[in-house]
């Protein structure tokens, strides 16, 4: 019998990610802001629809809207890591990645009565050492990487770029990889952001991308018994007036199309299911 999960998951960064990235001046920092308006529109519109999801929460955000992340928690949704700050592991030493794990994990436990299962990294860019920070703390999954996109696989430690250019890939550890893409991310195309270096230019129609989102979902389908999609949202995006009604939309057509809506530790536990550990 086929069985397509999907999981709806949202990073809370709020104010973190234009400070991680110094963008401290008042307008920036105001689009952080509508992350709080957002998160209320979003936890609405899941409750309509019965639908649990995960909420990636840096420890800055929990302590700066307390009262909104415990809406989160208070509605059944999981909370995953996302760091202290917004800064990438890949720019942290292993002491710093170190103590913003814990930092974070000790405001996630305070928040919601248990640390978090599921880690994603901020701007997904994982350290040389995360991957073993991880393993050590114990997490079930991780959600940084983008190396299937329907089916999770267990992450690896190690890897190398040799003298020649090529890859020697490092040992599978038990942590079991959720991947993303950039491509069901609401992010990039929609959000503008200039900095000194580049151009986002963002700003694309809702409905295309809709498309888009449906379309991955409908390949998954057609050529897969099994397999998880998952969604990755930012409430100061996703949570516009226009881009609320095509989440909505989103939902409706893949509850007509079958879909199976989860956390990610639960489909992460359900893929633990179909290939457990050659240790268990």
């Amino acid at each position: 019998m086929s069985r397509h999960l999907v999981c709806l998951s949202f990073d809370f960064d709020a104010l973190s990610g234009w400070i991680a990235r110094g963008l401290t001046t008042p307008t920036p920092m105001s689009r952080g802001e509508f992350g709080a308006i957002g998160a209320k529109r979003i936890l609405t519109l899941l409750a309509k629809h019965s639908i649990r999801s995960t909420w990636f929460i840096p420890g800055v955000t929990i302590h700066t809207y307390p009262d909104i992340c415990r809406r989160v928690t208070d509605a059944g949704h999981e909370i995953g890591h996302h760091g202290w700050t917004h800064v990438p592991p890949a720019k942290l030493n292993r002491d710093a990645e170190a103590e913003g794990l814990k930092r974070a994990n000790e405001a996630i436990l305070n928040l919601s009565g248990r640390r978090a299962r599921g880690y994603r990294s901020p701007s997904w860019d994982l350290s040389a050492h995360t991957i073993a920070l991880l393993t050590e703390n114990d997490f079930l999954y991780d959600s940084s990487m983008m190396g299937h996109d329907h089916h999770p696989y267990r992450a690896r430690q190690g890897d190398m770029i040799t003298d020649a250019g090529s890859v020697q890939f490092g040992a599978e550890t038990d942590l079991i990889e959720m991947p993303v893409s950039w491509t069901l991310d609401d992010y990039p195309y929609f959000e503008f952001v200039r900095t000194d270096g580049a151009i986002l230019p963002g700003l694309s129609t809702a409905r295309d991308v809709l498309k888009n989102w449906l379309d991955d979902f409908t390949y998954m389908c057609r050529n897969e018994r099994w397999g998880i999609l998952t969604y990755t949202f930012h409430p100061f995006v996703i949570g516009r007036g226009h881009r609320m009604m095509i989440l909505e939309e989103l939902i409706e057509a893949l509850t007509d199309q079958g879909a199976i809506f989860t956390t990610m530790a639960d489909a992460a536990e359900e893929f633990l299911e179909r290939e457990p550990l050659a240790s268990d």
